[in-house]
């Protein structure tokens, strides 16, 4: 799948100077299955020389330039059934990624220079064809099937993609969209507001004419949300007026949750008659061995209301127009992200655990290296 939409082209580098390129280059392996938080041996940083990825026929070499952290990956480090397979001990850490094209092997479509979004590494089901979906890599071979061309549209950035433009905006789009089915006056309350799923729920939940009342854990995340997002109000889940404050909302229609647990339970007891709450994550319960149970389902039997999972997978013959609508929201302004950037693979294992923490102030990226210069 291309990922165009109304776009102006990436520019294209037509020829990289091989000669610069170092003689090993850094991967990041699952070394141990944490039982509760991710710990500092649970992955281990590997040397391998670059002369050991030979690009064939129909193949490209990626130079990984930046990686996405998200808190799904937690889950990837659990040896449990899901929608995708754990990553085996001393596999290359999974996570989607953005790169450069330097190498082309015969018969490749894809250009030197071209941007492209892969997930880079180790093969997994996905799409119900065979996929490389890895990513913590600094240089990656890829059949170009495996990756998608970028073009940036205007108004926009490449890192969009691993953002408003990707898995994170697309899971709210849909999320919102399909399984919350946002009609105007609903009232909807976000949980984990200011990560890079919720703050993209609680726009489009505006765009759709909702009253949005966000959650997040702290009060410069919730001012954020309100006065950055226009959410009607944020509420900061530590502060010791948090459940009587969030009662004063009143009954809700929509629940997006990302975190799960208390605060999940909670929210049962506020539904109104055919309420809707989709479950994307749920953070709080990530690293706990056994999740907590809820105590207030029975209120769905009540208000007659419903709870479903999805997973951003299902969707993927509309992601095409869904990123068309979101690039076009981004141009003029409507819709707003927020970064925060670490620099060099090896931070991906200290700032992955930031995530459940709270610790990050923005999408969590980890820029692994500089675009490449073409040759001169």
């Amino acid at each position: 799948m291309n990922i165009t939409g109304s776009v102006i082209s990436a520019p294209v580098q037509t020829n990289f100077n091989l000669n610069h390129m170092p003689s090993y280059y850094k991967r990041i392996v699952l070394a141990s299955r944490p039982e509760g938080d991710i710990e500092p041996n649970t992955f281990r940083t590997e040397l391998h020389p670059l002369s050991g990825l030979s690009v064939g026929d129909g193949e490209i070499l990626v130079q990984v330039t930046w990686l996405s952290l998200d808190p799904a990956m937690r889950g990837y480090l659990r040896d449990a059934r899901s929608y995708l397979p754990p990553v085996k001990i001393g596999e290359t850490m999974r996570s989607q990624g953005l790169g450069v094209v330097i190498k082309a092997g015969n018969g490749s479509s894809v250009p030197v220079g071209q941007i492209v979004a892969g997930p880079f590494g180790e093969p997994i089901l996905l799409r119900v064809t065979l996929l490389k979906l890895a990513g913590w890599t600094e240089y990656a071979v890829m059949k170009e099937k495996q990756v998608d061309k970028i073009s940036v549209p205007k108004g926009a950035q490449d890192i969009d993609f691993l953002n408003t433009l990707g898995m994170p905006g697309l899971t709210a789009y849909f999320g919102i969209k399909e399984i919350c089915d946002i009609k105007p006056g609903d009232k909807m309350i976000v949980s984990g507001a200011a990560g890079a799923v919720g703050s993209v729920a609680c726009q489009l939940g505006k765009r759709a004419g909702a009253k949005v009342y966000a959650i997040a854990g702290s009060k410069e995340k919730c001012e954020w949300l309100e006065r950055e997002l226009g959410v009607d109000r944020a509420f900061n889940y530590k502060s010791t007026s948090f459940r009587k404050d969030l009662k004063e909302v009143g009954y809700i229609d929509v629940y997006f949750d990302n975190v799960g647990g208390d605060i999940l339970d909670l929210i049962l007891t506020r539904l109104n008659i055919g309420a809707r709450i989709a479950l994307c994550g749920a953070i709080s319960q990530y690293n706990a061995a056994k999740p907590k149970g809820l105590q207030n389902y029975l209120t769905l039997i009540a208000m007659r209301a419903k709870i479903q999972g999805f997973i951003i997978f299902d969707y993927t013959a509309k992601f095409p127009a869904a990123i068309e609508e979101m690039a076009g929201a981004l141009a003029d302004g409507s819709l707003k992200s927020k970064f925060h950037v670490v620099e060099g693979i090896e931070q991906a294992p200290v700032a992955l655990p930031w995530l459940f923490s709270g610790k990050n102030n923005g999408k969590l990226l980890v820029k692994v290296q500089t675009e490449p210069s073409a040759k001169l």
